[in-house]
Formats: structure tokens, sequence, C-alpha cells
């Protein structure tokens, strides 16, 4: 018996009923895949979703760290929002690295005017391998308009330190600092423990409803690319499905410590996290 063509294996989607919910991912390229759009693109790819991107800046980046970065100009981000929204608009929208205070800007006003169900904010400020990618003119702006329109922000130790004002050096240092954060405006904070503990990699979640913590193991010896970006994506996934805040929060961080258990050596740096491993199998 004949097999079928490569063609007649295609799955067809006849109608908009089968469309996924839209994730709209705004921040940088980075040409390694690792982290970046292209990490966000497939984060969510893997939790049933369908990404839309903004790309606010061109990175060269390999497993050892940036070389080099280019903004896109914000007139062109703009348009890149708006040719979004036009088309179909997203559920919900993920930030990360935003590059210069210009696009902080209109990234706020086109979020502010357009009122997303969800904005996940990531607040990149440096990259993993200590690259500046937001200069203190955009990072105040961050502060000030975007994070007043986030549901969730998402900093790791250094950004919670870097926005909260204080230094973060224990479980109960990241809930302070959180709670500052939660003072300039956005409905919850997520400080990642990852980098503060060596036994242990606990979240720390903090609302105007209280603080809860996400438990999870500390892998030693996984320097791991773009895990953040995995982290936010998968979150605003979830959430685009009608998850709720904490269960969102709760198996996308399952899903990141499956990406860091199977990640895998492809070059001299960090290692390149998997996305699409089943984390079930993890368990």
């Amino acid at each position: 018996m004949a097999s079928l063509s490569r063609r007649a294996r295609i799955p067809i989607y006849p109608s908009t009923e089968t469309v996924p919910p839209i994730v709209l991912a705004i921040g940088g390229s980075d040409s390694s895949a690792g982290a970046g759009i292209q990490a966000d693109l497939k984060a969510i790819a893997a939790h049933g979703g369908y990404a839309r991107t903004v790309v606010t800046a061109v990175t060269a980046q390999s497993s050892r760290g940036v070389q080099a970065s280019e903004p896109v100009s914000a007139a062109l981000v703009a348009q890149q929002i708006e040719a979004a929204y036009d088309d179909a608009p997203p559920v919900a929208v993920k930030t990360g690295m935003l590059a210069t205070a210009a696009i902080v800007e209109v990234v706020a006003s086109a979020l502010a005017a357009r009122k997303p169900r969800w904005l996940v904010v990531d607040p990149v400020l440096r990259s993993s391998s200590g690259a500046a990618l937001l200069d203190d003119a955009g990072a105040e702006a961050l502060r000030t308009r975007l994070l007043p329109l986030a549901d969730l922000v998402t900093p790791n130790v250094a950004e919670a330190e870097a926005m909260a004002g204080m230094t973060v050096r224990s479980a109960n240092d990241a809930e302070e600092a959180a709670r500052r954060i939660l003072e300039l405006g956005p409905r919850a904070v997520l400080v990642k423990g990852g980098h503060l503990e060596r036994d242990a990699a606990n979240d720390v979640l903090v609302t105007a409803d209280g603080t809860s913590v996400f438990t999870g193991t500390w892998l030693p010896d996984r320097d791991v690319h773009g895990t953040g970006c995995a982290y936010a994506s998968a979150i605003a996934t979830w959430l685009a499905h009608g998850y709720a805040l904490d269960a969102a929060i709760e198996d996308a961080k399952w899903y990141v410590e499956a990406l860091i258990a199977s990640a895998l050596r492809v070059g001299d740096g960090a290692l390149m996290p998997q996305h699409f491993v089943d984390a079930e199998l993890m368990r």
C-alpha cells in the first residue's frame, strides 16, 4: 500500500475555532536562540499558545555571552505592536529586553491604550553573562511607565535589588523587595530565587492578598541560558489559557526545572534549554 504523501499528513485547521490563544512576546532577538524572542517563541509554542513577536533589538550572542547589541527604532517597535493588534489581538503580552527608554515609552503607551487581558513583564536589565541590556534611563522608564500596567513582574534577584533599591540575601529579603516593587503599581511580583540559595530554587510571589512561595530543586552545575525568558513566557501562555496566576506559575516553574535538567551542551559556554521537553517525563 502506498504511503501518504507529506502534504496529506499536514493537519488542517478549517476555522478560527481551533486557533490557540495568542501571546505577544516583545523583546530582543538572541542569535544563539537560547533566550530572547527565540526562547519566547519556543516556550509559548510548547505550552499550546500561538506566538506573535515584536523585536526591540538584535543581538549577537553565543553560549559564551553577548558580543554586540543594536536597538530597533522606537517608531518601528510601535508599528510592530500596531500590526499585531490590528490583525489578531493577543490574550496575553510578555515583555523582555526593551533596550532603550524610548522603546519602554512606546511599549507602555501602546499597551496602556490596548489593555491586554494579561501583561507579564520580565524586567531584563542585564544578560545572564552580565552585559547591560537597558541603561539607567530605560530602567527608570520601566519602573514608572511599564510596571504600573503589569499583572505580573518576574525579576531575578539582581533585578529585584535594582528595582527595590535594597540588597537581597535571603527569602525574607526577597519578600521585602517584592513588596517594594508592588508599590510601583503591578498586581503581582514574583522574585525568582534561583540566584539566591544553593540548596533550593524557591520563588516568592507577593500580591495585595499575601505571599506565596513556590519551591523548587536546586540543580548544581547547570548554567542554562534563557531560563528567565522561558519562565515568563510559559506563565503568560498558561494565563492566556485561563489558568489562575498561582497555577500558571506552578506549572511554568516545573517546566523550567525540566529545561534545566535536560539542557544541552551546544557550545563551550552556557547550556542551552530544550524547550519542547516533556515536563511530565521529568516528574
